[in-house]
C-alpha cells in the first residue's frame, strides 16, 4: 500500500487533479474501516442498501453485526486540514484499511490514516420513505433505495444474472455472490421485483420526499441471454418504465443499464419511456473483454457490443447514451497490462473512440470483490497513480470534443457532484 505522502505526492506531480478527486479515488480503490464509535454514530445516517453489488473488500461473514447493518450508504468529505470542498464517496468496507473513519465529537466524525487526520464527514440523513415498508413488508431499501446523496433512486429489478459460473460470467463482477451473501445474512433481497412493488416504493418515496432531492431512477440488473418470466431483455426492463412513467409521468429522468441490444431492441427502451441508455462496455481491450466479460464475448462479441453501441445514438441521441467501464480491470493479473502507461494508453484509446462519436462513457473504480474470479489473483487493486492518470486523459479527450456534461448525473464540478462511485463527475 502507498505511505501517506504518495497520495499528496501525487497532488504534487498532477497538480491539475484537486486532492480531493484523488483522496476519493483512493477510498474507492482500498476501502475504508470504522470504529464501533463511529457506527454507533452511523446508526442515525442512511444505511448501505447493497443496491446491486457488495462494493465492499471483505466478505460480509467477515464483518461485524455492525458493520454489516449500519454503515452508512456514503460519505462526503468536508472541511478539515486540507479544507476540501464537498466530495461524496461510496462506502465499501474493509476493516483492514489503512482509511479510517472515527469519532471525532459528540455526533461528529473524521477520516484519517493511521491516525493522521485529513478530512471531516457528513452522513447521509435516513430518509423518512426509508420509514415505512411496502403493504408485503418488504422495506424501501429492497425494492427502490436512493443513493448518490439522494439524487437518484437504484432499481436493481433482475438480482442475478443468467451469464453464469466461471465460464460465463465478468470476471471482476460480484452480482451472483453478492445475492448469496445478503440472502445468507437473512437481508431482504428480492431477486426479480414486480412493477408493483418498485410503483410502491416510488410513491412513498414521492410522497414523503418533500424537497424533491431525488431526480433520477435507474433501472437494471443482470443480463437475459434467453428470457426472463417469458421477456426478452429488452421487454423485460421495458416494462418497469413504462409503469413509472404512466404513474408518474416526467417526475424522474429515467435510465436503463442493459447489454448492448440489437437496435429494434434499444428502440423497445426508448418507446418504454426512458431516457438515458448505458450499455456498459467493461473494458475496451479487445484481449481484455474476451478474457474478463467471456459470456459478453460469446453471446456478443466485443466487436458487435461497441457498434451495437454507436448504433444506439441514432435512437437515443449520442448524449444520451453513457456506456460504463469499470477503470482499473486494466490492469488486473494475470492477464491485464503489467505497466500504468498501457493501461492508461488503451483506456484512452477507447474514450477518444466514444467520445469522438459524442457519445460519453463513465466509469466505477473497480472494487476487488471477494467471491469474484479477479479476486483470486489480484488481493491488492491497481496503483493510485493509474486512477490519477485516467482522470487526466478523460477531462482531456472530454474537452477536445466539447462534450456536454452527461445528463442524469446532477450538477458536475468540485463540491457539487453527487455521483459517488468514481470522480469523473468531480473534475469536469
Amino acid at each position: 500500500m502507498p505511505s501517506p505522502d504518495s497520495i499528496f505526492s501525487l497532488r504534487e506531480r498532477y497538480a491539475d487533479i484537486p486532492i480531493e478527486a484523488i483522496l476519493k479515488a483512493d477510498l474507492l480503490r482500498l476501502g475504508i474501516a470504522f470504529s464501533e464509535e463511529a457506527l454507533q454514530i452511523c446508526a442515525e445516517a442512511k444505511p448501505k442498501s447493497y443496491f446491486i453489488f457488495s462494493f465492499d473488500r471483505v466478505a460480509q461473514k467477515e464483518l461485524s453485526p455492525m458493520e454489516r447493518t449500519v454503515v452508512p450508504e456514503e460519505i462526503a468529505l468536508v472541511d478539515g486540514p486540507f479544507r476540501f470542498k464537498r466530495t461524496i464517496v461510496s462506502v465499501r468496507v474493509n476493516p483492514r484499511s489503512p482509511y479510517r473513519v472515527d469519532r471525532s465529537g459528540p455526533k461528529s466524525l473524521a477520516l484519517s490514516w493511521r491516525g493522521e487526520w485529513l478530512s471531516d464527514l457528513l452522513l447521509p440523513a435516513f430518509p423518512d420513505y426509508y420509514a415505512s415498508p411496502l403493504s408485503n413488508g418488504k422495506p424501501v431499501t429492497d425494492i427502490a433505495p436512493t443513493i448518490e446523496w439522494g439524487y437518484l433512486i437504484y432499481i436493481t429489478a433482475f438480482r442475478l444474472c443468467q451469464y453464469w459460473g466461471a465460464e460465463e460470467e465478468c470476471q471482476f463482477c460480484d452480482i451472483n455472490n453478492n445475492y448469496r451473501q445478503q440472502k445468507a445474512e437473512g437481508r431482504s433481497y428480492t431477486g426479480i421485483k414486480s412493477p408493483d412493488e418498485v410503483l410502491e416504493a416510488l410513491q412513498l418515496i414521492h410522497e414523503k420526499d418533500s424537497e424533491k432531492t431525488s431526480h433520477a431512477y435507474t433501472v437494471t440488473g443482470g443480463s437475459v441471454t434467453t428470457r426472463l418470466n417469458e421477456m426478452t431483455e429488452a421487454e423485460f426492463y421495458a416494462q418497469y418504465a413504462r409503469a413509472i412513467e404512466q404513474k408518474f409521468p416526467g417526475r424522474w429522468i429515467g435510465k436503463a443499464v442493459v447489454q448492448a441490444l440489437p437496435e429494434d431492441e434499444v428502440k423497445i427502451l426508448k418507446e418504454a419511456g426512458y431516457q438515458i441508455y448505458h450499455p456498459n462496455y467493461e473494458v475496451w481491450d479487445k484481449r481484455l473483454f474476451s478474457v474478463l466479460c467471456p459470456g459478453k464475448e460469446r453471446y456478443i462479441g466485443r466487436d458487435e457490443w461497441n457498434r451495437r453501441i454507436i448504433a444506439s445514438a441514432k435512437i437515443f441521441g449520442p448524449e444520451n447514451v453513457i456506456p460504463n467501464f469499470v477503470a482499473g480491470i486494466e490492469m488486473s493479473q494475470p492477464h491485464g497490462f503489467k505497466t500504468v502507461d498501457e493501461a492508461v494508453t488503451s483506456t484512452a484509446e477507447g474514450l477518444d473512440f466514444f467520445m469522438s462519436h459524442g457519445i460519453c462513457p463513465r466509469f466505477t473504480i473497480w472494487c476487488v470483490e471477494p467471491g469474484t474470479v479477479l479476486s483470486e489473483t489480484n488481493s491488492e487493486p491497481p496503483p493510485l497513480e493509474y486512477f490519477v492518470r485516467l482522470l487526466q486523459v478523460y477531462r482531456d479527450t472530454f474537452r477536445k470534443y466539447r462534450l456536454p456534461i452527461p445528463p442524469g448525473y446532477g450538477e458536475a464540478g468540485l463540491g457539487k457532484a453527487v455521483f459517488s462511485v468514481s470522480p469523473f463527475m468531480d473534475i469536469l
